[in-house]
């Protein structure tokens, strides 16, 4: 099964199936995995610059391991685990942004059934290629430093989230390298997914935000702006200046007629 809307397949005439997706993210289950199959990437975008491709396998992924084929070569990216694990992201530069070739090769077992390797995928662009080594991601929304005003203005206006809020708590996973801010959230302003929610009894918004742990985010008092972008069904933080900081800047900008866009904050 794939969740990608440009999808082609070869007729099953070889003992390597080969599937092309040309969706820059989706993902594939691949159950019961036999033998090989071969998954070419090839988004339909004029000019595609995606430098990076990343890789989320399912908690429940077994059966197969994933490589990728760089110069003839096959490089390993994914291997086999038996039973639930931690989904890890991996992230590698694609040599060709134009096509992104990756091999996954069944793993000699006597009973397939129930298995599942399923895994997500995201093409990135140059800008978003940041960060020395997260596990090999790279996402340029946790790069830690204050965003600049202009940084601020375009946030509200291209972020797959904008939420007013303040911090519950951070909590730090040093294995996985990653920070997660628990929000308490006064208005959701947009976001893609429902990361989001209001909690039932008490009526209040909550929601998760991921980043860097390199980042060291601490846990401050006030309301904040969050916003980000969504990769893999998770949040990661983007800009986050102090409400009544973004306030003054937005106000100034308005006035001169330099804001990229009308945000209507309450």
């Amino acid at each position: 099964a794939v969740s990608c809307s440009g999808l082609g397949r070869e007729p099953r005439s070889r003992a390597v199936e080969q599937v092309h997706l040309r969706c820059t993210e989706g993902s594939l289950e691949w159950m019961y995995p036999a033998r090989a199959l071969r998954v070419l990437l090839e988004p339909n975008v004029a000019g595609a610059q995606h430098t990076t491709l990343c890789i989320k396998p399912s908690s429940d992924f077994q059966g197969a391991s994933i490589y990728v084929e760089r110069a003839g070569q096959l490089h390993l990216v994914v291997g086999e685990a038996e039973g639930p694990r931690p989904r890890h992201v991996s992230c590698f530069s694609a040599q060709s942004p134009q096509r992104v070739a990756l091999f996954l090769q069944a793993s000699p077992h006597r009973d397939i059934s129930r298995r599942t390797a399923s895994f997500q995928y995201e093409l990135l662009g140059k800008q978003s290629t940041a960060g020395p080594d997260f596990k090999k991601m790279a996402l340029a929304e946790a790069m830690c430093r204050p965003c600049d005003n202009m940084e601020l203005l375009m946030a509200i206006c291209s972020s797959d989230f904008v939420v007013k809020g303040s911090i519950r708590g951070v909590s730090h996973d040093s294995e996985n390298h990653m920070s997660q801010v628990d929000v308490r959230a006064q208005k959701v302003y947009r976001q893609k997914n429902q990361i989001f929610q209001q909690e039932e009894g008490s009526g209040e918004w909550r929601g998760p935000i991921r980043t860097l742990l390199q980042c060291q985010v601490k846990k401050g008092g006030g309301d904040f702006l969050f916003t980000g972008n969504e990769h893999f069904g998770e949040a990661w933080l983007g800009c986050a200046p102090r409400l009544k900081d973004f306030m003054l800047v937005y106000q100034a900008a308005r006035e001169r007629g330099a804001n990229p866009c009308e945000f209507e904050l309450n």
